[in-house]
């Protein structure tokens, strides 16, 4: 059997949905995301960036992304993220709105701007108020709901929520296509799963297309090589991120750790002032020196001389 290439890995992903050749399987997966009606469909999509430069497989901050185009004109963004870097909603934010506005060309009226799709799959958890793991956001008026435009569409994706139905057996890959392409994500070492789609794969031609590249794409040397290239960059990139979360926690648990102890100090201080308060009090009831009772309390003359006023 042939080792497969992750692909949540983008290099993996990009060359397997994203590779001039491949539209019919990327035309699949994004009438399965977009969860169009039939008679809507997208009927035929153009990669417009299909090149993968070797920098940008060394350099762990690049995006491999895919960017296509369907016969409607509307855009379409694909990205996959394997880790939380807590800036998803301002990140997929700045890329639509760069694909957005890329469009517009000199003396061309606003109106032409297309309809900007941006696809986010991660590999993490993402959106807390949810346990579904595809989610989709558009601009809508607060009270009334009604859309502002449609120009403006974001879909996030989230694995470990997938797979959290698929433990608990509450998928159908045979009649959900999202399910589908989503748990080829993790089939390369699933072994149910990659049972289970191939089985689907006899009756789907492009989901047999798919596999048939992701197994030519995994028996060449030479991608091989790159992809391994590009797997060190982003576990590297991993390792930073979590480097980073775990110094944020142990700053974040030093500072409870002090407040704790300022705050069993400020306890103690005010606990002995207290004391200090019904001694002086007690003092004063039988007569002794201000002077005498602050000396005695370590309170000031000023603050005695306000307890003795609340006695009389």
């Amino acid at each position: 059997m042939t080792k497969l290439m992750d692909l949540k890995i983008d290099f993996a992903f990009k060359q397997v949905f994203g590779k001039a050749g491949n539209e019919p399987i990327l035309l699949a997966f994004l009438n399965a995301a977009l969860q169009l009606p039939k008679e809507k469909r997208i009927a035929s999509v153009e990669i417009l960036n299909p090149e993968i430069n070797r920098e940008h497989i060394e350099d762990k901050a690049s995006v491999l992304d895919i960017h296509a185009k369907t016969e409607q004109g509307e855009h379409v963004n694909i990205e996959i993220q394997l880790a939380n870097k807590f800036d998803m909603e301002k990140r997929t934010l700045y890329y639509w709105s760069r694909i957005f506005s890329a469009q517009m060309q000199k003396g061309m009226p606003y109106t032409e701007l297309a309809k900007t799709i941006t696809i986010n799959i991660l590999n993490f958890r993402f959106l807390q108020k949810t346990d579904r793991f595809h989610t989709t956001f558009h601009l809508y008026e607060d009270q009334e709901q009604f859309p502002l435009t449609d120009v403006l569409e974001i879909h996030f994706m989230e694995i470990p929520k997938l797979m959290d139905k698929w433990e608990l057996r509450a998928v159908n890959p045979y009649d959900n296509e999202l399910e589908r392409w989503l748990l080829l994500l993790e089939a390369d070492d699933h072994e149910e799963i990659r049972k289970e789609l191939e089985a689907i794969a006899m009756k789907d031609p492009v989901m047999k297309r798919a596999f048939e590249e992701w197994e030519d794409l995994s028996r060449d040397e030479r991608k091989w090589v790159e992809y391994e290239t590009r797997r060190k960059a982003i576990l590297d990139e991993l390792a930073a991120v979590r480097e980073a979360e775990i110094r944020q926690q142990r700053a974040e648990q030093r500072a409870r750790e002090e407040g704790l102890a300022e705050g069993l100090a400020e306890g103690l201080a005010e606990g002995e002032r207290q004391k200090a308060i019904k001694i002086a009090m007690k003092m004063l009831e039988k007569g002794k020196d201000v002077d005498e009772i602050a000396d005695f309390t370590e309170l000031s003359v000023e603050e005695i001389q306000k307890l003795k006023q609340q006695l009389h």
